[in-house]
């Protein structure tokens, strides 16, 4: 066995791995990347662009049925499966190449490859191959889809998750999607609008992320209109039958549905179970998560920090990259471990009509006692929308009582991407309510539903005149 001592090991090569690496660099040289299994990050490679690539072509099909709105006449599209599922697997592939050749790029002493575990707080066994002593490590593992191992017995290579879908050869005919979640959605929408027999199935009565009460319910509306579901289904009966799946949603019902398919979409888990950490002094969470500090990347007072997906709080990309700089950066500087300002929370769920979050949500505001108040825009009336036939969905935006501090925002309409990047902006600024309003807002766009919302919620606040409309306002909404 080879042995092998550095200053900084980092276990894992994903987006929080990466970004550790560089941000670690900045302070030594003498340091490795351990990666178990294929270089390329799960955006790359199984989440972020190939499911976009996928929503896109959706997209496309759908924009075509819905032409007749406008006056433009057009026969139902025809979907090419094949088409559809090469041009996701070229693009998905050329993303994965950007994040193989950065790696290829590193000094292949800082590569190491092979499964690392814990022997003690301070040296890892990689692989069987090598003995690493490690001054300090960053556990950057990323995350695995949930699955239940009674659903892999009983329906065989019939159960897939999200990352199966991106190496399809063609559309199926029809897919059972489980899960009321961010991937659920999108996937599940994606499939409907190309043709494939989609039905969605969610243990509760909730779906999607959002958390305010009065856009949860609008949400289930949309959406139900828009993607075949059944929500509070608790336990489903699963069966395979020759080469189909057999879903039941009561087990004292005889009525089943069949699909080719069933997609489970149930949530992740961090990738730490295999790590070793009952060898280690470190402390765990319930879970055996190792618990951090989300501004050093430090577990507890230890030289372990950690990053990305593996922490199980935020499995977004630009949170994961942001950890590992954390991480990284006091990684590299040990013992002079600093701490690290976090950036306003932002999420967004690239369904129809776009689902966001931007700043403190409803019931982290609700937890944390603040007093805030509450102002909203519908879209059914806002002038753009109504004009591109987008015109669904709700914004809602809080701001502090007394300071006027414009605080967060939910939504679930269109543009939501967009509109949610601008008050996570204004979150991370510290912008005022009024500061906001005194911006410029162009006429006719989405954005001018966001004005209308802000007025209402510094109505709420008492803090001050409400602007008054100007006469090239068009509806509710702007």
């Amino acid at each position: 066995m080879k042995h092998q001592h550095v200053d900084v090991a980092i276990i894992g090569a994903g987006s929080a791995g990466m970004s550790t690496y560089r941000a670690a660099l900045a302070h030594t040289d003498k340091l490795v990347v351990i990666e178990g299994g294929a270089y390329g990050t799960t955006c790359a490679r199984v989440g972020c662009m190939p499911s976009k690539l996928l929503i896109a072509a959706g997209d496309a099909a759908q924009s075509v049925r819905q032409a007749g709105i406008f006056g433009v006449v057009t026969s139902d599209p025809r979907i090419d499966g094949p088409a559809v599922m090469q041009r996701v697997r070229n693009e998905r592939d050329r993303f994965v190449g950007f994040v193989t050749d950065a790696v290829a790029h590193w000094p292949a002493a800082h590569r190491l490859n092979g499964h690392a575990r814990f022997l003690d707080n301070h040296t890892l066994d990689v692989g069987g191959h090598t003995r690493l002593s490690a001054d300090r490590i960053v556990i950057a593992t990323g995350s695995s889809p949930q699955l239940p191992a009674a659903w892999r017995a009983a329906l065989g290579d019939r159960l897939i998750v999200n990352d199966d879908v991106f190496n399809w050869q063609d559309l199926p005919g029809s897919v059972a999607v489980v899960g009321a979640g961010v991937i659920a959605l999108e996937l599940a929408q994606a499939l409907h609008h190309l043709g494939v027999r989609v039905r969605l199935y969610g243990r509760s009565h909730r779906l999607g992320p959002l958390t305010d009460p009065v856009l949860q319910a609008l949400t289930v509306q949309l959406m139900a209109q828009r993607l075949p579901m059944q929500l509070g289904t608790g336990d489903l009966v699963l069966a395979r039958q020759g080469d189909q799946v057999s879903v039941r949603c009561n087990p004292d019902t005889a009525e089943a549905d069949h699909f080719d398919w069933l997609l489970a979409a149930t949530g992740r888990s961090p990738n730490v179970a295999q790590l070793g950490l009952d060898r280690t002094s470190l402390p765990l969470d319930p879970d055996g998560v190792p618990v951090f500090d989300a501004c050093t990347g430090q577990v507890g007072v230890s030289t372990v920090f950690m990053a990305g997906d593996a922490t199980g709080a935020l499995p977004l990309l630009h949170e994961a990259a942001d950890e590992g700089r954390i991480a990284g950066d006091n990684a590299g500087r040990f013992p002079d471990v600093r701490i690290h300002a976090r950036r306003a929370p932002l999420a967004v769920v690239f369904c129809d009509p776009q689902i966001a979050m931007a700043g403190q949500s409803h019931a982290a505001l609700l937890r944390s006692g603040t007093s805030f108040a509450v102002g909203e825009v519908s879209f059914d009336d806002q002038g753009r929308s109504r004009v591109m036939a987008i015109n669904a969905g709700m914004l809602r935006v809080y701001a502090q009582h007394g300071s006027g501090r414009f605080l967060g925002a939910e939504m679930i309409g269109p543009a939501a991407e967009h509109l949610a990047h601008l008050l996570a902006w204004s979150v991370q600024r510290g912008d005022t309510v009024q500061q906001m309003l005194d911006s410029p807002f162009y006429h006719p766009v989405i954005e001018e539903g966001l004005r209308s919302a802000l007025r209402l919620l510094q109505s709420a606040l008492h803090m001050g005149p409400v602007p008054v409309p100007n006469c090239m306002d068009c509806g509710p909404g702007g």
